[in-house]
């Protein structure tokens, strides 16, 4: 099983080649006895097929497979995707160290781009202070990769382009509404020192709370005092309602995606509570929370991948993946003491 400790994921740890953004649809011919013409319809989105990058348990049962945990069985792509277009919001999670995750995103997000089917496309790892940069982006016109990390300006220490500049790029080249979704550093700070407004505050019952603190213990390896937690959990909701008000309001042109990690991305404890408290109107089906999660040699049963503990599934869907690390990141924080 994994445990809290996995939703603090170490950044930088490997480098990629370009992720692959290639297109999910394929033509076909029609006629009739008087005229002909060429209709592009969709094609059904296929699992991924590339090599993959990571290497660590390739030959596990369920590598590749993508798990649907409300039905309880497995899926294929098509499945995934018709899911998708009926939903308002789709929030798209990772492992941010592993490059398959967004290879991953790359296929998912390039159909939905050909079909026009996304209203708005937000980062995680784009805070508020990035925004102003992001409207006015379709005026500045950045053509190359490089011109686009220039113009973000981008937190290349926190978060390695290679991952995302071609899923950022990818959204702009489709002409989609590109939106920072994490709060900035000035607000963290303030988050940290002072109380939440009563909004954000009493949006998790009092057992989504707990978890979350014990969460925040077991990402920081049982090395935070525990006079932490409380802040520490204060910053946590403040993202995730922050993410959620990125996304912004169901639209009529598509889905609004979003791209943060895993744990942001769970049902139980994340963004998706704050959609709902925001929106009482909005059917949870509306929601689509897919988790990429790299497998577990010891663990089989894709069930045991939800760490559910509570009537909420952490995840709609789980893609599996193998894992780009077996390093111990709690030994890696204790040996630096």
């Amino acid at each position: 099983m994994q445990t809290g400790s996995k939703w603090v994921a170490a950044i930088n740890l490997a480098r990629v080649v370009p992720l692959l953004l290639a297109g999910c649809l394929t033509g076909c011919l029609t006629g009739s006895a008087a005229t002909s013409q060429t209709a592009h319809q969709p094609s059904p989105m296929a699992l991924y097929t590339q090599p993959w990058q990571s290497t660590l348990y390739l030959d596990h049962p369920l590598v590749g497979k993508l798990w649907d945990s409300a039905a309880n069985r497995f899926i294929d792509g098509a499945e995934l995707e018709a899911a998708i277009v009926r939903a308002s919001y789709v929030l798209l999670g990772e492992k941010h160290d592993n490059p398959d995750h967004h290879a991953m995103q790359g296929q998912l997000l390039a159909s939905l781009f050909q079909q026009h089917r996304v209203a708005r496309l937000a980062f995680e790892m784009l805070d508020s202070a990035s925004q102003e940069r992001l409207d006015q982006i379709y005026a500045q016109r950045p053509e190359t990769l490089a011109e686009l990390k220039t113009y973000l300006d981008w937190d290349e220490e926190g978060w390695d382009w290679t991952y995302y500049g071609p899923l950022l790029q990818a959204g702009y080249q489709a002409g989609v509404p590109l939106f920072a979704a994490n709060i900035d550093t000035d607000t963290m700070r303030a988050v940290y020192a002072s109380e939440l407004p009563a909004a954000i505050a009493t949006v998790l019952d009092a057992e989504v709370t707990a978890r979350l603190n014990q969460d925040v213990d077991e990402s920081h390896c049982g090395l935070l005092p525990e006079s932490q937690f409380p802040a520490m959990v204060r910053v946590q909701q403040s993202r995730d309602n922050a993410m959620a008000q990125a996304l912004g309001p169901v639209s009529n042109e598509g889905v609004n995606v979003l791209v943060a990690g895993n744990f942001h991305v769970r049902r139980d404890l994340g963004v998706a509570n704050y959609l709902l408290h925001g929106q009482p109107e909005l059917a949870p089906r509306a929601i689509v929370a897919l988790g990429m999660i790299e497998v577990q040699p010891e663990v089989t049963d894709p069930a045991d991948y939800l760490e559910q503990f509570n009537a909420v599934r952490a995840y709609d869907y789980i893609w599996f993946t193998p894992a780009i690390s077996d390093e111990d990141y709690c030994a890696s924080l204790r040996a630096g003491e």
